[in-house]
């Protein structure tokens, strides 16, 4: 803050010299630095909502489709491929941990893992359920199609947390990788899924050839999760937050997006609207979050 009021400071010296001397290139300079000082000021502004413990991690998105086969699937991957944009908007790194294919298009379920300056603290909104409306591409009659999928951001935590995790708790299962790896991923039961019985976690990774690099990033994963499980119980949001990812359906979303018969993008908790749905699926979402933030 320090810094926005020396620069205040100066706008104002700036000013009243225009004045003194009736100077227009100065007055024009004096615009350009309010601008500024405007962007400096909300950057802070948003620094104050990113100051939780958690919020400047890296975070682990999980997105799971809803039911409806192809299209739910199909917009599974369009979610996706929005973070990814996001993501690579802002420079940071994505690292596709697991991935399951639809069918025919789409994915059923994927996990990334995005680090970041502050990306959890950014992304942490996101979770819930996000609702399609469009003119299926699926559809021979061309008819207007509504599609569901869930979204679930969670912190990766330091692996020297304390976290107890009984072997007994866990149930490790093995089998063959489905996604992207190339053909000798495929070869082998090189791909891990641990529950754990206690809270019901399931996680799972897929993307090394290794079953114990596999099941490393698991437990990491587990880790995170169980700390965000606890984290979000004792702040009593866990309950709302498991029952969106369970029910992934009608009146359960926080965001839709209409691309027919109207073009709007409505984040339901907020009242942030955009009429330019193609900008928000290119990773255009800085808008939406920032909004999630203020409210």
């Amino acid at each position: 803050m320090k810094n926005s009021e020396i620069k205040l400071k100066d706008i104002i010296d700036l000013y009243n010299l225009s004045i003194e001397e009736n100077n227009q290139i100065i007055q024009k300079e004096v615009i350009k630095e309010i601008k500024d000082l405007n962007i400096l000021v909300k950057q802070n502004e948003i620094k104050c909502f990113l100051s939780s413990k958690l919020d400047s991690l890296d975070c682990y998105l999980e997105i799971h489709a809803g039911a409806g086969g192809t299209e739910s699937q199909d917009w599974a991957n369009m979610l996706r491929r929005m973070y990814l944009k996001w993501s690579d908007k802002r420079k940071f790194k994505s690292h596709l941990i697991s991935e399951h294919k639809g069918e025919e298009v789409g994915i059923k379920s994927s996990i990334i893992k995005i680090e970041g300056e502050y990306a959890y603290g950014w992304l942490k909104k996101e979770s819930g359920i996000h609702r399609l409306v469009r003119i299926s591409p699926f559809d021979s009659g061309a008819r207007r199609h509504t599609s569901f999928a869930s979204i679930w951001i969670y912190p990766v935590v330091e692996e020297d947390l304390n976290i107890e995790i009984l072997d007994k708790d866990l149930r490790i299962d093995t089998y063959r990788s489905s996604g992207a790896g190339g053909q000798h991923v495929n070869t082998t039961d090189s791909a891990v899924r641990i529950t754990h019985i206690p809270t019901k976690i399931v996680v799972q990774c897929q993307n090394e050839r290794s079953q114990h690099k596999n099941k490393e990033t698991c437990m990491n994963m587990l880790r995170a999760r169980i700390y965000d499980f606890e984290i979000k119980k004792k702040e009593k949001e866990n309950q709302n937050t498991e029952s969106s990812k369970s029910e992934i359906g009608w009146g359960h979303q926080i965001r839709s997006y209409v691309l027919q018969p109207y073009r709007l993008v409505k984040d339901n908790r907020t009242n942030f609207e955009s009429t330019s749905p193609d900008k928000v699926l290119d990773g255009e979402i800085d808008d939406f979050l920032e909004q999630s933030l203020y409210h």
